[in-house]
């Protein structure tokens, strides 16, 4: 990251001197692997004025800012013409402008942005809570609906549509190191199938994803999983182990799966563990690989699944990603790639702060504050304080004493 902060020098000592919040937020985006990028997606063949870099700034404005739609988008932008310059952008673009982009530029662009994004967040993150050193991810998926009449291609039902955006949250830091959008009528298991999981990884998943092929592929893969057992599943137990002693784990069993009602062969041993909830009264059925961590151990990985419906309630709560200012499948997708990055950048400054910053509460002050000149990192850790004021020029001063009585 290229530092803005820059000094100047008076009677009263240095001041300092910063570009817009805005601006380094981002500023931490690296712009010689951006322009790789653009390079190398070809989007910005045959462009004419508008470069990749200033659409990006304005659809993470969209992000940031909350904007509704493109009039919001350029005319907030265009309030700021004299601050856009610290943005690496000359003015605010016309919406027909940006519409076009959104339209045709390819949305592969924004996705590797993502992926630049991520490593830097993983350098800072911290690990996740349990003793273990595998890596834990949880997999899941969220519907965005849309309305059908305007958004033909993608319909989910007889009068609807949507989108699934796809998700693979790690653990450390609660960052998504893998997403993926469909139209809404496409299977969650069928995304599943595709993923490239790191040997020795624990993946956490609820039902939807309950497949004997993928589940005897990730254990060929040294590949974890604990999700929960159909109710309908078929099978014969080989042997009971221990129970715990606090009474919350009723049942853990090794066993195997019945290969004519599963419509395939599978010789893999599996572990079900039944697991007491106090608080709903029922009892939930847990289906896993793992046989060296105890009952007690699986039963808090699944019940940690639950971070990845709160990211998508924070992705969806402060982040414009249920109404979109665009209606081609491209526009969607760069708006929903550009959600992505900014809740990355968002993650990466709570890593950064001293403060225990709620994500609801950093977007909130940042939307007020995002053309602040203040010092990023000052205004992260003392976000209430007063900014200093600079000392007046000497030679403005007006000394009354030395004019002359009329």
């Amino acid at each position: 990251m290229k530092d803005e902060t820059s000094t100047r020098t008076n009677a009263a000592g240095p001041q300092p001197r910063c570009a817009s919040l805005f601006s380094q937020m981002l500023n931490l985006i690296d712009r010689r692997e951006f322009d790789v990028a653009v390079v190398r997606t070809g989007a910005e063949r045959r462009s004419k004025g508008f470069s990749c870099w200033d659409q990006f700034v304005a659809m993470s404005f969209c992000q940031l800012a909350q904007a509704k739609s493109l009039r919001e988008i350029t005319q907030g932008l265009a309030c700021c013409e004299g601050r856009l310059r610290h943005l690496g952008m000359e003015e605010s673009p016309a919406r027909s402008t940006l519409s076009y982009a959104n339209r045709v530029r390819p949305a592969a662009l924004y996705e590797a942005v993502f992926h630049q994004v991520l490593a830097r967040c993983h350098a800072t993150s911290p690990g996740h809570n349990f003793r273990f050193k595998s890596k834990l991810l949880s997999l899941d998926s969220t519907v965005l609906e849309l309305c059908a009449n305007m958004f033909d291609w993608a319909r989910f039902r007889q009068t609807k549509g949507a989108v699934k955006l796809h998700l693979l949250l790690d653990h450390d830091g609660y960052l998504p190191v893998f997403a993926h959008i469909t139209e809404g009528a496409v299977a969650d298991v069928s995304v599943a199938q595709q993923l490239i999981l790191p040997p020795g990884s624990i993946v956490a998943m609820d039902r939807g994803y309950n497949d004997y092929r993928l589940f005897e592929a990730w254990s060929e893969q040294k590949v974890g999983f604990v999700t929960r057992l159909k109710s309908n599943a078929e099978y014969f137990v080989t042997e009971t182990k221990a129970e715990a002693d606090d009474g919350l784990i009723r049942r853990d069993e090794l066993i195997e799966f019945q290969c004519i009602t599963a419509g395939r062969t599978i010789w893999k041993t599996y572990r079900r563990i039944e697991v007491w909830l106090e608080d709903k009264q029922e009892t939930l059925v847990l289906l896993t690989n793992l046989m060296n961590l105890s009952a007690a151990t699986i039963a808090a990985i699944y019940k940690e699944r639950w971070q990845i419906e709160l990211f998508f309630k924070a992705l969806k709560q402060n982040l414009r990603i249920k109404t979109f200012v665009g209606t081609s499948a491209n526009a969607v997708h760069i708006q929903i790639w550009t959600a992505l990055i900014a809740i990355l950048l968002l993650k990466f400054l709570q890593f950064k702060s001293r403060c225990a910053w709620a994500l609801s509460h950093l977007v909130a002050l940042l939307r007020w504050n995002l053309f602040s000149y203040r010092d990023l990192w000052a205004w992260l850790d003392h976000p209430l304080d007063t900014p200093p004021q600079p000392p007046p020029d000497p030679q403005l001063v007006l000394d009354l004493d030395s004019i002359p009585a009329a």
